[in-house]
């Protein structure tokens, strides 16, 4: 084991120029025609086979399952399309009887979920997992294991969040769920229970899809190709990823307070008790504006791929669309209030959130001129994608302009909750992400089908949906300002607004002619397969493109620009016989090339997991422990959710096991490590974005602290002794002081030998004493007369001592879990993994711990 890199690695990739990587040893190396020996590729078919029949549900692979989220996110689509069908037939025309007001209102709540946690995220996440281990040439992404529990999970959990409407238990508060509708005074069934806590693992879901699509960008990327020569759809995820894991924790504690309080009284949202509802609107929006642009990033990303082979020519502008994309992230989260003008907001608060409205535009703005010049500047092939493309640009641009009217608070407070958002919604959605999806489908279909889908067909898709799309929408503006408010399930007649409602049912039945033409097509056409696909339909350039089977490509090449295939006639061939990185596996296991963040440099050899039962079942106890909560089956959820640990226990079982070999040959020459630790390991990467995720959940409930001290100060009591408060931090520095001593132990015992026990139990006894520092923690509140039903400020810090037992439990187990292993003799110095990431995970556990004692006890003043 290593921690750094070989020197002979880094000798053989040096020579970098000041422009954009490489220009050394490598491309005199690489392509090698010495002839490979035979048996290779038959040896890593055998290594990357999966099971078949009821076996499928074990697989791993980008392959399967990439397809599996894909298929499950257009399902869901089609679902949440049945519901707004409904809709639009009971606005059809006035005082339809359609379908009863309470239905009505489980109709659109559960559309407008189902569309955007159901559908768009998961489906532009599913569509990262399936490509870009082949744009990046990995054999796959990190961690396939937890790509088949985020996938299992989801499946699972949606599919049973969504069978509540059959049985009349479907939420009814809208896909926003404001309070104090959605409070147990107004809401006492447990249908706003189903969506609180049936969004809890699509969030589990969605976060894991991000770790493993920011670890997959930055450390699988195939050895040259840097930053500066990433497929624009690598771009794309990498921020849509980080943008998740810093928006998604506000929606997992809103919806967590407001669960808390429906259950057990606690007044987070309650101004008769120190709470406030517009809380959830902070909480709320600071996830669900980015989230509009998390779902628009990645079809930026498609598109900008599309664009290039659509006009036969390089992306106009690359280096602007990188900044435009992170622009785009950056400006995102300062817009959230940008929904809450007609809260009565201060006028300084509006101005800025208008300002940063109009901001937001310019980096979309950038990458659309981009695809405008890019077509202009090459010759235009107008295949179905083609039109797909176009026409999602004049769609977005459509959506951009009334958002652009919207960001005016002046307007805004007019058209707030009026048909007129309803109609800029659905124009930057289906023109910024839907359009783009399919015109997807039809681009990549030949990478896992063995037949392409049909043209004349693709183009009858395009034209319904792109007619019913304006005939469905184009109305809605003008019955918005004819003052039609949102969410209303009939109207008045003889107001203005019986033909033009008609007008719209009627183009949202064009829109389903179109998807049924389209799903007639997949059934004639699409065969999926891993081996012997349609091809490179319409001549992209880049790396996904390759020969494949079930382990990627044969070897993977060393890039050279931002379109291989395009600029190296041969590179299909030279990867295909062997003549890259890695064209057999030099472990007998399955493998992949971990390269360094910026430059792309082989770092060391990753040894992956295969097949295995337990992501599945540990995502399938993972859901019955938040749908068992829901209906309030306690004894089920526990053993559910004690059962979905155990699995994830069991499946991290096998992936740090020891290894005979230290270094391998991946071609050239080039030896490298097989495993490391430390900064450089995929693993650290993986738990430091994880970190990240629970710093934002705590920093947003620091934030909800402050806000309600700021809104009722009132309520406040004053917060339990000094001296308590330092003895709580000595406990934490000094849980600090025990895992900085279990890796120093480690570290100081000769190399391949058993350290003995020490290391792991300085790591338990650092779990010790976060446990008696919780403990005096939450004690010392109680006996300060602080309850958490009493007031804000009970709610909110109970709440995140709550988070903070929870995360100290984590350590505990996973403490527990590192004692087995070393009891087993499975640690071995100078370094392993599980102790690496157990410590550190305790450490970080102190330093949240002493980050909410000291705000919460020293502000507003001990």
């Amino acid at each position: 084991m290593s921690s750094r890199p070989l020197d002979k690695t880094r000798d053989a990739m040096e020579g970098r120029t000041s422009e954009t990587g490489f220009d050394h040893e490598l491309y005199r190396l690489f392509p090698t025609h010495r002839p490979r020996p035979e048996g290779e590729v038959e040896e890593l078919e055998r290594i990357w086979d999966n099971p078949k029949g009821w076996g499928l549900l074990t697989v791993v692979n980008n392959n399967y399952i990439g397809f599996f989220y894909v298929a499950t996110a257009f399902l869901f689509f089609l679902l949440a399309g049945i519901l707004a069908l409904g809709m639009r037939v009971q606005l059809a025309a006035p005082l339809q009887d359609f379908l009863p007001q309470e239905t009505y209102n489980q109709f659109f709540t559960m559309h407008g979920t189902v569309m955007m946690f159901l559908f768009a995220v998961p489906m532009v996440e599913a569509i990262g997992i399936m490509l870009l281990p082949q744009m990046l040439a990995a054999r796959d992404l990190p961690f396939p294991r937890l790509s088949a529990y985020a996938f299992w999970a989801y499946f699972v959990g949606g599919l049973c969040f969504f069978a509540s409407i059959f049985v009349g238990l479907a939420p009814d508060g809208g896909w926003f769920m404001y309070p104090p509708l959605t409070s147990i005074a107004y809401s006492p069934e447990i249908n706003t229970d189903f969506w609180l806590l049936g969004i809890g693992f699509i969030e589990i879901s969605a976060i894991a899809g991000a770790i493993e699509i920011i670890v997959g960008v930055l450390r699988t990327r195939a050895p040259g190709m840097t930053l500066d020569r990433m497929p624009m759809f690598a771009w794309a995820m990498l921020v849509f990823a980080v943008m998740i894991v810093i928006a998604f924790p506000s929606v997992i504690l809103g919806t967590l307070l407001l669960e808390l309080e429906r259950a057990f009284n606690w007044p987070f949202f309650d101004p008769t008790r120190g709470g406030d509802p517009l809380l959830w609107q902070h909480l709320f929006w600071f996830f669900g504006h980015p989230e509009v642009y998390i779902i628009f990033l990645p079809a930026a990303g498609l598109m900008s791929m599309m664009v290039a082979t659509i006009a036969r020519t390089e992306l106009v502008g690359y280096r602007l669309n990188v900044l435009a994309l992170v622009a785009t992230g950056f400006i995102s989260f300062g817009v959230w209030a940008h929904h809450m003008f007609a809260t009565g907001m201060p006028r300084v608060s509006t101005g800025y959130f208008s300002a940063a409205s109009m901001a937001v535009s310019l980096p979309a703005g950038i990458q659309v001129f981009c695809w405008i010049a890019t077509l202009a500047a090459g010759k235009i092939r107008w295949s179905t994608p083609a039109l797909f493309v176009v026409g999602s640009i004049v769609i977005f641009v459509m959506g951009g302009l009334t958002g652009v009217m919207v960001g005016m608070v002046p307007f805004d407070w007019q058209a707030h909750d009026t048909y007129f958002i309803v109609a800029h919604l659905h124009y930057v959605l289906l023109g910024g992400m839907v359009f783009p999806m399919f015109a997807a489908f039809y681009y990549w279909v030949g990478m896992t089908s063995t037949n392409a889908l049909s043209e004349r067909l693709g183009k009858w898709v395009f034209w319904l949906m792109f007619t019913g799309l304006h005939v469905t929408f184009l109305p809605m503006h003008l019955t918005g300002f004819m003052g039609m408010p949102r969410r209303v399930y009939t109207y008045l007649p003889d107001r203005g607004l019986d033909l033009l409602n008609l007008i719209s049912t009627i183009g949202a039945f064009i829109i389903a002619a179109g998807v049924v033409v389209f799903l007639v097509d997949l059934a004639r056409s699409f065969r999926f397969t891993t081996s012997d696909d349609a091809g490179n339909i319409y001549g992209g350039g880049t790396l996904e493109w390759l020969p494949t089977g079930m382990y990627s490509t044969r070897s993977i090449p060393l890039v050279k620009s931002r379109e291989p295939l395009w600029d190296d006639p041969n590179i299909c061939d030279d990867v295909a016989a062997g003549r890259y990185f890695l064209p057999n596996s030099a472990t007998g296991l399955r493998e992949t090339i971990i390269t360094s963040p910026i430059n792309a440099e082989p770092q060391y050899l990753q040894l992956m997991p295969g097949p295995s039962p337990w992501p599945v079942s540990a995502a399938v106890f993972t859901a019955a422990f938040f749908l068992a909560l829901t209906v309030q089956a306690y004894a089920f959820s526990a053993f559910s959710g004690v059962v979905a640990v155990g699995c994830v226990l069991r499946w991290l079982w096998e992936t740090d096991r020891p290894i005979k070999q230290d270094t391998a040959d991946i071609g050239g020459g080039i030896v490298v490590p097989i495993a490391i630790t430390g900064p450089s390991s995929h693993g650290w990467w993986a738990l430091n974005t994880l970190i990240v995720v629970m710093g934002m959940i705590v920093f947003m409930g620091i934030f909800s602290y402050l806000y309600l001290y700021g809104i009722n100060p009132s309520f406040w009591i004053a917060p339990p002794p000094l001296l308590q408060t330092g003895g709580i931090a000595a406990l934490l520095l000094l849980a600090l002081g025990s895992v900085w001593l279990s890796r120093r132990i480690l570290a100081s015992k000769p190399e391949k030998t058993f350290p003995g026990q020490g290391p792991w139990l300085m790591g338990a006894i650092g779990a010790a004493l976060l446990c008696a520092a919780i403990w005096w923690d939450w004690t010392g509140w109680t006996a300060a007369g602080l309850e958490p039903d009493a007031s804000g400020q009970g709610a909110t810090v109970f709440a995140l001592l709550s988070f903070q037992t929870c995360v100290v439990a984590v350590a505990v187990i996973m403490a527990l879990y590192l004692g087995y292993r070393s009891g087993k003799g499975l640690l071995v110095a100078p370094a392993s993994v599980t102790l690496d990431v157990v410590v550190r995970f305790i450490g970080y556990a102190a330093l949240q711990g002493l980050a909410i004692a000291l705000v919460v006890r020293l502000f507003p003043g001990a």
